[in-house]
């Protein structure tokens, strides 16, 4: 698993907010400028090795799911390339692009709005097939049934409306669909969150057995530390829009490096250790996009802050042969 399968690198996504009137009379008279740009995503590098799943955790609004649609291509970066086997998705054109757009699929977090309502379950999960004539059309129906029946959802389900299933069965329909144009990179964006706790166990062991059975890779955003340990390969923590740090998942939850990363994991519900562990809930609210702090975002919430940390944004380091973080503590490392 050592090829770069997919990259973004140095990608940054920017939103500028409608200006309102008052705004724009006061940038007409020339007494200010426009309003300042949100940055979802600010410069990230993130490298994903063929067949291995890249969990992606961090809090809400910190710019996950900017990402991950930055990364399926529905939205476009504001800085920064994409890179698709090796190749820049910019410079795909024609049947490339499509191949791309089709090989990179999502499995949206909102299994009630992600479905058309007035569709029924075979039209969603065979329209793809149909619109670019990936199947003969006479064997749509057959794609279509041997796929619902891989995610575990019965065949006489082909003619029902999404609103007669519940949600567990609704995100299957979803996974379905991503599945039925045969990709080979699945975006996961907080694909569980939505569902009860028992039927995420069952989601979750159905996105590992298809990983095994086609040998898939996946970007698996999640704000659940514990399904993204289950689940992931390497694991990188994301913070006000920048990759704090990445590593194996093993490495990372037994020993984390950032400060912000310490956080996350001292806050996870242990009900296997034998002496209590002490909780120290995050100081603070995450800062807003509109306006970050100078030098390390982290540092107004960080016990470990320096005044270095105040002026200096820290660069991803490497800090072991599979494992970089972001962190002054750690600037003596190699950039990456």
């Amino acid at each position: 698993m050592s090829e770069t399968f997919f990259e973004l690198r140095d990608v940054s996504r920017y939103f500028r907010s409608k200006p309102s009137l008052t705004q724009r009379i006061v940038t007409a008279l020339g007494r200010t400028g426009p309003p300042p740009a949100l940055r979802a995503v600010d410069d990230v590098t993130l490298r994903i090795r063929a067949g291995e799943v890249v969990g992606l955790v961090g809090e809400s609004g910190c710019g996950k799911s900017t990402l991950a649609r930055v990364a399926t291509g529905i939205l476009p970066p504001s800085a920064g390339e994409v890179f698709y086997k090796g190749r820049p998705v910019t410079e795909l054109t024609g049947k490339d692009r499509l191949n791309y757009l089709l090989k990179v699929q999502m499995v949206f977090q909102d299994p009630y709005a992600s479905l058309n309502p007035r569709m029924k379950v075979g039209q969603l999960v065979g329209e793809a097939l149909r619109v670019h004539k990936l199947v003969p059309k006479n064997e749509v129906g057959e794609r279509t049934r041997g796929v619902l029946k891989e995610v575990g959802l019965d065949l006489g389900y082909m003619d029902r409306y999404p609103h007669q299933f519940s949600g567990g069965q609704r995100q299957r329909i979803g996974i379905a669909r991503a599945l039925a144009v045969e990709p080979d990179f699945l975006v996961c964006d907080e694909p569980v969150s939505a569902l009860d706790v028992s039927i995420q166990a069952q989601v979750i062991n159905l996105f590992m057995d298809v990983r095994e059975r086609r040998g898939l890779t996946y970007l698996f955003v999640s704000h659940d530390l514990g399904v993204v340990r289950h689940i992931s390969d390497r694991v990188a923590i994301m913070y006000l829009g920048r990759i704090v740090e990445i590593g194996t998942a093993a490495e990372l939850f037994a020993k984390p490096a950032h400060p912000y990363s310490q956080a996350l994991i001292r806050a996870i519900p242990s009900a296997v250790t034998r002496r209590r562990r002490a909780f120290t809930p995050l100081k603070g609210e995450l800062p807003s996009a509109l306006s970050p702090p100078p030098g390390c975002a982290f540092h107004p919430r960080c016990e470990h802050a320096m005044p270095i940390c105040r002026e200096v944004r820290p660069p991803l380091v490497q800090i072991s042969p599979d494992r970089s973080a972001a962190c002054h503590l750690h600037s003596t490392s190699e950039s990456v």
